[in-house]
């Protein structure tokens, strides 16, 4: 029979291995991550750290989501970005060596692959090709985190909710209809706004003929209208 701690380490490894940032490693290199990493399991709501805490090293998402967020000293959540399998989080403070800059909660029953900093930093020096893969995934996290700031600080809305959906239907790779992957709460705060001004815009958006929403699935009905909107 195989074991629990076989089949947890196999799929480790999968998950590692098929992610952005270790996918085109060599398998001895592999091995070498894999033998840092500590799976961590949090269940949902689950803080997993604090703006602040000391940043001893950087996640893997293994399976659920996490959340990444700030919250201001009148207790308004702003959601940064939410996190999905294969996708690391945390890893700035790995090299600066600075406290964790937000806060991260597993939306769900989420298990976590933790790399420490120490350990993690003196495989870097011996792996040049993995300096690359993080030079890679922290462009694109900074062409989307100023993306983000564009939205929210120039953008109404409507429009950041249907280059939301937009942004959706090319990661989905399905154009004419996207799965809203966390709440409609949850989307408000990605978005900067209250969850009854979103469901006004959707109700706006569906009595426009841009979109149908059937609970956490969305047509895409006019993608024009939508880019048009952006």
């Amino acid at each position: 029979m195989i074991s629990f701690e076989f089949r947890r380490e196999k799929r480790m490894r999968q998950v590692i291995a098929e992610s952005e940032l270790f996918g085109d490693l060599p398998p001895e290199h592999l091995d070498e991550i894999v033998n840092i990493a500590v799976t961590k399991n949090y269940k949902r709501g689950e803080s997993i750290f604090f703006e602040g805490d000391p940043g001893d090293g950087f996640y893997m998402v293994a399976s659920g989501k996490v959340k990444i967020f700030k919250t201001a000293f009148s207790g308004k959540e702003q959601i940064l970005h939410i996190f999905g399998t294969g996708e690391p989080f945390g890893e700035v403070p790995v090299f600066h060596g600075q406290p964790f800059p937000a806060n991260a909660m597993a939306l769900e029953k989420t298990s976590l692959i933790f790399f420490p900093r120490k350990r993690f930093v003196e495989l870097v020096y011996s792996m040049p090709a993995l300096v690359m893969n993080m030079l890679a995934v922290l462009s694109m996290r900074l062409r989307r985190f100023a993306t983000q700031i564009e939205n929210l600080s120039l953008k109404e809305v409507p429009a950041r909710l249907a280059g939301y959906l937009l942004y959706l239907a090319d990661e989905q790779e399905s154009p004419d209809q996207v799965e809203l992957e966390i709440s409609k709460g949850q989307l408000a705060s990605l978005l900067g706004t209250i969850p009854e001004t979103l469901s006004r815009i959707f109700a706006k958006m569906s009595d426009e003929g841009l979109i149908k929403v059937e609970g956490k699935r969305i047509s895409l009905l006019d993608r024009e209208g939508l880019e048009l909107k952006e």
